[in-house]
């Protein structure tokens, strides 16, 4: 028992001699010259991050309302349209027959109501002078309401057929953006009661709205007018806008409150249907920033060197920090520094902790 007490007596008196030794060689080294930074308060924005789909308010899917083949396409994907704009032409053959049939229809019978006409008159004025009886003068008026009937319903059925005849050339509803074509010269269009020929779609390139889900545990802080950042995959700021509707329901799929901001952005940087990163900021408050320069990584861990004064001379102290959203070209620290600590923003990879610096005169 004895061996082993002087044993860990050795130990402990050898462990102090290194730590001697290199606290000697610390204050021994030549210090390194540092330009450091002090830690300033500003306004961080408190934030999270979510995926927006860009949507237009008007955007149409074009299905034929008739059936037949297709016989000629105008445009292409991708072409900018004006309202009204012949996108394409189904085979009207078939229903041009039938406007001409009612067409011939409706001249037989304006040529009835037309001899019926002449034909009351003619029974009026021989009723009236006591040539023909009550009853042929009544035939006449009953002839004469009937032939009138038929054709003023035929006038209709003509009118009909003739608007039917006009959903065989297919036009944009408004001004946009063709999309994605599917269909072919030669294929054959059906209608919505039927399996659907969906012929393309066209979006209009102004009026965007970012469609935003937040999730319910967020349910009490959103609200109209929270600030929106819309930025690219790359991080890029797209544009900033605002919340301007909040769905009253939760979408039992996603688990989220839909909320919309209007986008103004020119149809070269959004389009309809895009996908992109919305950052919704949920408040602004005061918090230290660092440069990005003076934070460094080791084993997952982010930490800084702060110039500190020991002994009359400075020291390279380091500090684990925990850093919150970049400001710029700054990072926001949330724990580990205060306001007016110097942190070192040059020479940081040859730095160790405890060694000995020489802050810059201006730095």
């Amino acid at each position: 028992m004895v061996g082993i007490g002087c044993f860990l007596l050795l130990g402990l008196a050898a462990t102090g001699c290194q730590k001697k030794q290199v606290a000697q060689a610390a204050s021994g080294m030549q210090a390194m010259p540092v330009q450091t930074v002090a830690v300033t308060l500003a306004p961080v924005p408190q934030s999270s991050e979510y995926v927006a789909t860009i949507k237009s308010r008007r955007s149409a899917t074009l299905e034929p309302q008739v059936y037949g083949r297709i016989t000629e396409i105008h445009v292409r994907s991708g072409d900018h349209v004006k309202a009204g704009q012949l996108l394409m032409e189904i085979d009207p053959h078939q229903q041009m027959a039938a406007v001409e049939s009612a067409r011939a229809t409706e001249r037989q019978k304006k040529a009835m109501y037309d001899y019926n006409v002449i034909e009351l008159d003619r029974q009026r004025r021989l009723f009236e002078a006591g040539v023909t009886s009550r009853d042929a003068y009544d035939q006449a008026q009953q002839s004469f309401s009937n032939t009138k009937a038929d054709y003023e319903s035929s006038v209709e059925l003509r009118k009909t057929q003739e608007e039917q005849l006009a959903y065989y050339l297919v036009r944009s509803p408004f001004d946009g953006v063709v999309g994605d074509i599917p269909v072919h010269v030669g294929d054959f269009a059906s209608p919505a009661n039927s399996p659907t020929t969906v012929l393309t779609t066209v979006d209009e390139s102004k009026d965007l709205e970012a469609y935003i889900y937040v999730p319910t545990e967020r349910s009490g802080q959103v609200r109209q007018g929270l600030v929106v950042e819309l930025t690219d995959n790359a991080g890029k700021l797209l544009e900033k806008t605002n919340i301007d509707f909040l769905s009253p329901q939760v979408d039992s799929t996603l688990q989220g409150i839909l909320v919309k901001a209007p986008v103004h952005a020119t149809p070269e940087l959004l389009r309809n249907a895009q996908m992109i990163k919305a950052r919704v900021i949920w408040s602004t408050s005061p918090m230290a920033v660092i440069p990005v320069l003076a934070v460094s990584r080791q084993g997952g861990q982010t930490f800084v060197f702060v110039a500190q004064q020991q002994n009359g001379h400075f020291v390279a102290r380091q500090v684990a920090v925990t850093l919150g959203d970049t400001v710029g070209n700054l990072y926001s620290v949330s724990s580990g520094l205060n306001a007016g600590d110097r942190v070192i923003v040059s020479s940081t990879q040859f730095l160790i902790n405890n060694m000995p610096v020489m802050p810059l005169p201006g730095a």
